[in-house]
């Protein structure tokens, strides 16, 4: 397995008056900012200064498009088609991409956000929808997605390069799939349990469901959630977890 990895955040969610995740604190940590797009979270604003951050501090940038459902954060389902969810991505990609220019932060990688990244998962039709957006938009980003799952498949059929993403606070059903939000076992709270859980993610890919599954997967980034209660704590627990077991935290495709 890699001795390498790359710690990815959703960062970018804060919009108008409200202020959500704890992007200053988990900045210096990460070495991947998926940033929102304005559909989930995030406004104008918020994209341009994220991006501007990003760079300031040599944060890879990738773009964070989700549901059209601000009140419910994005992570509601949604009945939504294929074309719909085309359309969805380019709008959203395009948008950071016009922020990207002006702040001279590249955009990389595409990372779906929430509900449209789990519904993806294991939908194929809606996955391969994702990979034709960004396909067409910019044939060179990479797509995140879950290990094994349509995200990943569909994105490699379409010819782009994929990431498989592995979830350092987030608990796993044992398909391989991540444990529904409305369930009280779906986050991992514990710093020293997310750090033992992430490098054995790397080193041996695998991870135990709830269920005492073992999962195997190849894991080239770990995803942390800006919004969570210990965002910055466990960012910094991860960086230096990762850095003491010898595995070297850089940026997909850098």
């Amino acid at each position: 397995m890699p001795d390498r990895v790359d710690l990815n955040c959703d960062m970018g969610e804060s919009f108008g008056a409200y202020c959500i995740g704890a992007d200053d604190s988990v900045f210096p940590y990460i070495t991947s900012a998926n940033v929102a797009c304005g559909f989930h979270g995030g406004d104008p604003t918020v994209m341009r200064k994220t991006l501007a951050r990003a760079r300031e501090l040599g944060v890879s940038v990738g773009a964070h498009p989700g549901l059209p459902d601000l009140i419910g954060f994005g992570r509601r389902s949604m009945d939504v088609t294929p074309d719909e969810v085309y359309d969805l991505m380019v709008y959203q990609i395009g948008a950071l991409l016009g922020f990207a220019r002006v702040t001279d932060a590249p955009v990389r990688h595409v990372k779906a956000h929430g509900a449209l990244y789990n519904m993806a998962a294991v939908k194929r039709e809606l996955a391969a929808a994702i990979a034709r957006a960004v396909r067409d938009v910019d044939r060179s980003l990479i797509l995140f997605g879950l290990p094994g799952s349509h995200l990943v498949s569909e994105g490699e059929a379409a010819g782009l390069a994929t990431a498989g993403e592995a979830f350092a606070d987030r608990n796993y059903m044992s398909d391989g799939t991540l444990v529904s939000r409305r369930r009280p076992d779906a986050q991992v709270h514990n710093a020293d349990e997310a750090v033992r859980r992430a490098v054995r993610m790397v080193r041996n890919g695998a991870v135990t469901a709830i269920d005492g599954t073992e999962l195997s997967m190849k894991v080239d980034t770990i995803c942390i959630h800006g919004d969570g209660p210990h965002a910055a704590e466990f960012a910094q627990r991860l960086r230096s977890g990762f850095e003491a077991a010898g595995i070297t935290v850089r940026a997909v495709g850098h």
